[in-house]
């Protein structure tokens, strides 16, 4: 067994047990950051108009792109070099730093907390904190559709597509692929201001999550047979409505959480003051209910270990 492998081994327990507590310094705060510094670079130095803007957005692409990936390996070269126990360690903290499984968790359930504890406009206030729609008019039910819908999304965004990474190049590329994904988080919006501009980060991360994206539903499918949910129905709505999304990526895995728990997901949502029609994923068998989030945790943390176990197999097959 490589030190990479036992690094993400390392990085993928820790970050079961301690998540990611508010006190630690993220390193995606610092790709943030550079994100930002570099917009701002480039929006005063090029034209602000359509071919302007696209090629500002590919620089800010191959910029922070280049430094994400070129600073940690540089780190860990030296460290391994020179001093192989720190290498190993500072790979098994940055595999750690970069899943978000127990976050993913965390987060969600603080939405689960406040509608049964507080109620609504409690619970509007923790799910505003993990999506980007208009929370306000939700109701409990939209609130709780709507922590479901990140949690899905997110198995693969921030824990299959990492780990996939990860077990092709360790934490550099773990990295590589944040910086993508941070990228259009920040800049790939559909809006007049990053409307051309995005549409490089945009791009990219649709194309790194292509793969990812679909091990993660097949992944998820098998958990759901393996947690006692409806496997069956599971795969059978990721066939049907895997593509009911305008991201080639995101309905991958909410058909798959759809399919499994019995409820509809997506439709209609509203952003930043607009009405955006969505076609909905799913049946409603049944109305969605509060324990949907705790039940898409199992989803999550079994998705996960089969991402784990399966990925080192293959690794240690391949090596």
């Amino acid at each position: 067994m490589t030190y990479m492998t036992i690094a993400i081994v390392a990085g993928f327990v820790l970050d079961l047990i301690f998540g990611d507590p508010r006190w630690l310094y993220h390193p995606v705060r610092l790709i943030g950051h550079l994100i930002s510094g570099t917009e701002r670079i480039i929006r005063n130095c090029l034209s602000a108009n359509k071919t302007g803007e696209r090629i500002g957005g590919g620089i800010l692409v191959l910029v922070v792109v280049t430094v994400s990936t070129g600073v940690p390996a540089v780190i860990l070269s030296v460290a391994y070099k020179y001093f192989w126990q720190l290498g190993l360690a500072l790979e098994s903290f940055w595999c750690y730093q970069i899943l978000a499984t127990k976050s993913l968790k965390v987060e969600s359930d603080r939405v689960y907390i406040a509608l049964k504890d507080k109620g609504l406009e409690a619970g509007r206030k923790a799910v505003s904190m993990i999506v980007g729609r208009d929370t306000q008019n939700l109701t409990e039910e939209g609130v709780t559709k709507a922590a479901v819908e990140t949690v899905a999304e997110n198995t693969s965004d921030g824990v299959i597509a990492p780990l996939f990474y990860m077990l092709i190049g360790g934490a550099v590329l773990g990295f590589t692929y944040k910086a993508i994904n941070t990228m259009d988080s920040m800049v790939g919006y559909k809006n007049d201001k990053y409307q051309w501009f995005g549409t490089a980060a945009a791009k990219l991360d649709d194309v790194v999550n292509f793969i990812p994206a679909r091990v993660s539903a097949v992944l998820m499918i098998l958990a759901a047979y393996l947690t006692g949910m409806d496997g069956k129905n599971a795969a059978c709505i990721f066939r049907r409505d895997r593509f009911n999304h305008k991201s080639p990526n995101s309905a991958q895995t909410e058909a798959v959480m759809a399919g499994a728990l019995d409820v509809q997901l997506a439709g209609d949502a509203w952003y930043f003051g607009k009405l955006h029609k969505k076609p909905t994923i799913g049946d409603p068998v049944r109305e969605m209910e509060l324990l949907d989030i705790r039940r898409s945790h199992k989803l999550l943390y079994g998705t996960a270990m089969l991402g784990l176990i399966l990925g080192i197999i293959l690794r240690i097959l391949v090596l």
